[in-house]
Order: structure tokens, then sequence, then C-alpha cells
């Protein structure tokens, strides 16, 4: 069964919950958003009630989201999860429906694919895996799901980064294997 999208609105004190949680991470991380202020990035949370729903599921699955980005030219925001190791709450999962589909046996409880659509985020690509490896120092003990090019996936194989030995690794594995410590980390334009 496909995930659904979690399309969940907040209650005003989630929102209020939420709001404040990201302005403390938003604060003390200057460094992930030189320039940016504060609440320029509300007023676009707040203009956006579904994003604050995903949003508000990064953060429940342990993803700590935060801003890494302004595009100028649509003016729109971009999240990362930047929790130190891959977000504990998405993890133990292969990398897609097909992949998920194909284990006959001890099959994970979801796929990354799939969760990251029912939170109404993406997966990171690998460009935006370095550009996230730039900020700081992210999966020393975790690995972390990639968006996979169709012709690496065609192969029944995945991308995963890690970081290890003071660099950063990009690898391949069959889709459908999964490990606790290997869960995704999404992005998401606000």
């Amino acid at each position: 069964m496909k995930s659904a999208k979690i399309k969940k609105l907040l209650s005003p004190e989630q929102r209020e919950k939420l709001l404040g949680t990201l302005q403390s991470r938003f604060e003390k991380n200057k460094n992930r958003h030189e320039g940016l202020e504060w609440a320029k990035v509300k007023a676009k949370l707040e203009a956006s009630p579904e994003k604050l729903g995903s949003l508000h599921e990064m953060e429940n699955t342990d993803g700590e989201p935060d801003v890494v980005g302004h595009d100028k030219k649509t003016g729109e925001y971009l999240f990362f999860d930047c929790s130190p190791q891959s977000p504990e709450g998405r993890t133990s999962i292969c990398y897609d429906r097909e992949a998920l589909d194909s284990r006959k046996k001890f099959k994970p409880k979801n796929s990354a694919i799939d969760l990251a659509a029912a939170i109404g985020i993406e997966l990171l690509t690998e460009e935006q895996y370095h550009q996230l490896q730039q900020l700081g120092e992210f999966d020393t003990k975790s690995s972390t799901w990639l968006k996979t090019p169709a012709a690496i996936r065609k192969l029944g194989g995945a991308i995963f980064g890690d970081r290890r030995f003071g660099r950063v690794f990009i690898y391949h594995n069959g889709a459908e294997s999964y490990y606790s410590g290997r869960g995704f980390r999404g992005s998401l334009r606000v």
C-alpha cells in the first residue's frame, strides 16, 4: 500500500511551537543562511500552511529542518534536514516502492521515496548533499539515501552518502537494501 500524503494542518499551538523551534535553530546556525532574515522566512512560512505541515513532519521524524538557501528568482527559501545523523524517524527503509515490493522476506516498513512523498518533501540530490556537507559534518555514523539517477535505478541500484575519515563519500547499494543506520534527508522549498 502506497503511503498517503500528509495534509495535516497544524493547530495554532503546534504552529507556534514549530515556528519557535525553527526560529531558534535559524538563530543558532547562522552559518547555514548568511544574509537571510528570520522575519522574511517566517512571513513565507505563515503564508504556506501546507508547507508548515511538511516541516512539522520533518521535525517529528527527527530531521531538524533549517534554511540553507534562498532562490532569488522565485523568492523561495530552501530547507534541508540538518540533523547530525540521518533522521532516526526515517531509518530502516529501502529506496522506493519497486524495491519494497521486490522483497519477499523481511520487508522494511516503508521506502524513502514513498515516505518523502507522504511528508511532502524531496530526497536530497547528490549535489544538494554536497552542499549540506559544506555547512557542517553530517552522517558521521549514519548514511542517507539520495535521489538516484534513473540510469542507476533502472539497473537495480540506488545511491547514498555519508561522511567518513574527514570526507564525503557517495556509494551505491541495491535499492531493496535497508539498514538501521540509513535513512534519508529531505528538501523543501517554501
